[in-house]
């Protein structure tokens, strides 16, 4: 179990601290919901957490393949409702891999990619489609 502390410090801010670590994370109401988007807004971790998680678990793997990707790339769009209530509607991503496309890796580090703990986290009423563009 980790801990994470937050402390509201007014005008739409948190500071967020993480147990086992201390490191420390600024959080700000994003400028379409009477934020000022000074830092990063919740829902923008959300997508934070999902392309970390991918990036990492293809991190993992490919280590144990004796892969290297150090390189990689992964941009992931967040998408809010226009309706109520205000939520996360989808977090497309796209993957740039630095390695060929004809990869013998290819089809596991994918399948890697889709089943990180935050990906498999997601209500499934969260569109996520992922790209992957191999580029080595």
């Amino acid at each position: 179990m980790v801990n994470i502390s937050i402390k509201y410090t007014g005008d739409l801010h948190c500071d967020a601290t993480h147990g086992p670590s201390h490191a420390k994370l600024e959080e700000n109401a994003p400028a379409d919901n009477k934020g000022k988007a000074e830092a990063f807004a919740t829902t923008d971790l959300v997508a934070t957490a999902l392309g970390t998680c991918i990036s990492k678990t293809m991190g993992i793997k490919a280590e144990g393949l004796g892969v290297d990707l150090r390189g990689m790339k992964v941009s992931v769009q967040k998408e809010m409702s226009n309706d109520s209530p205000r939520r996360i509607v989808a977090l497309p991503s796209e993957v740039h891999i630095p390695l060929p496309a004809n990869s013998p890796h290819r089809e596991v580090l994918e399948q890697t990619a889709l089943n990180c703990p935050v990906h498999k986290s997601l209500p499934p009423e969260i569109n996520r489609p992922t790209k992957f563009f191999w580029e080595g």
